[in-house]
C-alpha cells in the first residue's frame, strides 16, 4: 500500500515532482494503474495552496487516488507541538479545504514526523479522522540537497526483513495483509527514481520469501485500497506506536516530551 507524504509540490512546469510521481503511477514496467494515498499539506505557501498544488490535488482524487489529512499550516508544523485548541482549528481549516477543493472531507489523517501521543489522536477522533503510520519508510522526506540516496536497496531490504517476523500480526483486509510503504512526492530524487523503488520492493520482498501477489504486488482499486488504509488504522493511543528506519518521529518524540511525561520512547 503506497504512500506519499508532504505534497503536493507547487512547482511549475514540466519537472513537478508531484506530477512526476502521478505519471509513474498511472504507466510503469511493473503495474500500470498503481493507486496510492497522499497524506496533504493544504496551505503551504509553495504547496498546497498555490494554484498548481490545487491542480494536483483535484487531479489525484480525479484519477482514483485516496487523499489524507497531513497539515493545514503554513509549515510542517508538528501536531504535538500545538495546544489544543489551535490543533482543532488546523484541523478543521484542513478538512474545509478538501471539501471545498475536492467535495469531500478526507477520513484518514497522518501527523507530521508520524509523531503523536493520547492528547492528538484523540482530537484526530473528535475531528472524524483515523490515523495511519506506515510500516516502511524510504527515509526520503527531508533531503534537500543533494536529491540522492546511496542506500535504497539495502535500506528497503533490512525495513523488509525486520517487518517479516510481524507479517502474521497485520489485520487482514480483504484476504490480504496490507503493508504500508510511505515516500514524499515533493521530493524530486523520488519522482525520478519511484520506478526503480517500486521494483526494489518487489525484488526484495521476493528475495526474503514475504507473500506477494505475482500479477498485482501493489493497490490498483480506489474502494479496496480505502478498506485496507481503514483496517491498519491506529484505535488506541498505547503503545504508542514508531516506525522503523526514520529520525523524524524519534526527533520529534524527544522535543514534544520536553519537560513534560513521555507517551513515546525511540
Amino acid at each position: 500500500m503506497l504512500s506519499f507524504d508532504d505534497g503536493p509540490s507547487g512547482r511549475e512546469g514540466a519537472s513537478n515532482p508531484t506530477e512526476q510521481v502521478l505519471n509513474t503511477l498511472a504507466n510503469n514496467a511493473i503495474q500500470p494503474g498503481i493507486k496510492a494515498l497522499f497524506f496533504v499539506q493544504t496551505r503551504t505557501s509553495s504547496g498546497g495552496a498555490t494554484a498548481r498544488g490545487k491542480e494536483l490535488l483535484r487531479r489525484e482524487a480525479a484519477e482514483g487516488h485516496v487523499l489524507g489529512f497531513h497539515t493545514a499550516t503554513p509549515g510542517h508544523q508538528s501536531h504535538r507541538r500545538m495546544e489544543s485548541e489551535a490543533l482543532r482549528e488546523a484541523l478543521a481549516l484542513g478538512l474545509s479545504d478538501h471539501e471545498t477543493l475536492l467535495g469531500r472531507r478526507p477520513t484518514l489523517v497522518r501527523p507530521p514526523g508520524w509523531a503523536y501521543d493520547a492528547r492528538t489522536l484523540g482530537l484526530y477522533h473528535e475531528a472524524g479522522l483515523s490515523m495511519l503510520l506506515t510500516d516502511l519508510s524510504a527515509s526520503d522526506g527531508k533531503i534537500v540537497w543533494p536529491y540522492y540516496s546511496w542506500r535504497r536497496r539495502s535500506h528497503l531490504r533490512h525495513q523488509l526483513r525486520e517487518l517479516g517476523p510481524r507479517l502474521q500480526a497485520l489485520p487482514v483486509a480483504d484476504g490480504v495483509r496490507p503493508v504500508v510503504v510511505t515516500f514524499h512526492d515533493p521530493n524530486p530524487f523520488t519522482a525520478e527514481c519511484l520506478e526503480e523503488y517500486l521494483q526494489l520492493l518487489v525484488e526484495e520482498a521476493r528475495a526474503l520469501g514475504l507473500p506477494l501477489d505475482a500479477r498485482q504486488p501493489f493497490y490498483a482499486e480506489s474502494t479496496a485500497l480505502a478498506q485496507a488504509a481503514a483496517a491498519r488504522v491506529v484505535r488506541d493511543a498505547e503503545p504508542v506506536q514508531h516506525v522503523a528506519g526514520f529520525w523524524s518521529s524519534w526527533r520529534e518524540t524527544l522535543l514534544g516530551d520536553w519537560g513534560r511525561t513521555a507517551h513515546q520512547r525511540p
